[in-house]
Order: structure tokens, then C-alpha cells, then sequence
């Protein structure tokens, strides 16, 4: 079964790093990368720019609004992800205690909905 796995975690404590706290982490999440490969369980994982380059886009009235910025101010930013592909939901949970960002943020660990009639891709 393919899960999301969440990354949330505060950019501001992310900026306030030093270069090296910061290359420690990279490479925590390098050697976190390769665990889910050699696993067999990793399918794609990317981070994602701060939330200050953010647009968010809703439609009213048939009218496409967008705004600079994410939806809702909180403690947590989403920062990335990780697509995995466990046998169950204990693996998944196993999977997301081990990323860096479980440490000090959180990570939401969410099932894909598979249905038929989906499009390939």
C-alpha cells in the first residue's frame, strides 16, 4: 500500500541553523533516503521551498483567486515529503519515526486512496 509521509517542521528554526547544523541534517536525510531504498519501499521524496513562496489558489463564484503565501498561519510548515510503498500501516509508522524531521516536527503519514479507473501515469 502506498502512503504520504507529511514533513512538518518550523522554518524559522531551519533558518536559525548554522551552515553545518544544516549540512548535518541534509545528510540525515540523505541516510534516511537510502534506508527506504534498500527497503524497497521508497517510490519519491522531494522538500519543498518555504512557505513565503507559496501562492494559494481558490475558485469562488468561478472566479481563480490567488494569494502570495500559504493558507493559514501555524507553529508547523509543511517543508517536504516522502512516497512510500509498505506492506502495511505499522511499516509506514516505521518509516516516518526514522526521518529527521519526527525529531523536533511531525509527520503525518497518510494513505494513498488507490481506486480503479484511476489513469496511469
Amino acid at each position: 500500500m502506498r502512503y504520504i509521509l507529511l514533513l512538518y517542521g518550523d522554518e524559522q528554526a531551519w533558518a536559525a541553523m548554522s551552515p553545518e547544523e544544516q549540512g548535518s541534517q541534509l545528510r540525515a536525510y540523505d541516510e534516511y533516503t537510502r534506508w527506504l531504498k534498500d527497503k524497497s519501499w521508497f517510490e519519491a521524496g522531494e522538500p519543498l521551498h518555504a512557505t513565503s513562496s507559496a501562492t494559494t489558489v481558490r475558485v469562488r463564484d468561478d472566479e481563480t483567486l490567488s494569494t502570495d503565501g500559504p493558507f493559514a498561519e501555524t507553529k508547523e510548515q509543511l517543508g517536504g515529503f516522502y512516497l512510500v510503498n509498505c506492506e502495511n500501516l505499522d511499516q509506514a509508522i516505521d518509516a516516518a519515526s526514522r526521518i529527521p524531521a519526527a525529531r523536533g516536527g511531525s509527520v503525518e503519514v497518510r494513505p494513498i486512496l488507490e481506486y480503479e479507473g484511476a489513469p496511469e501515469s
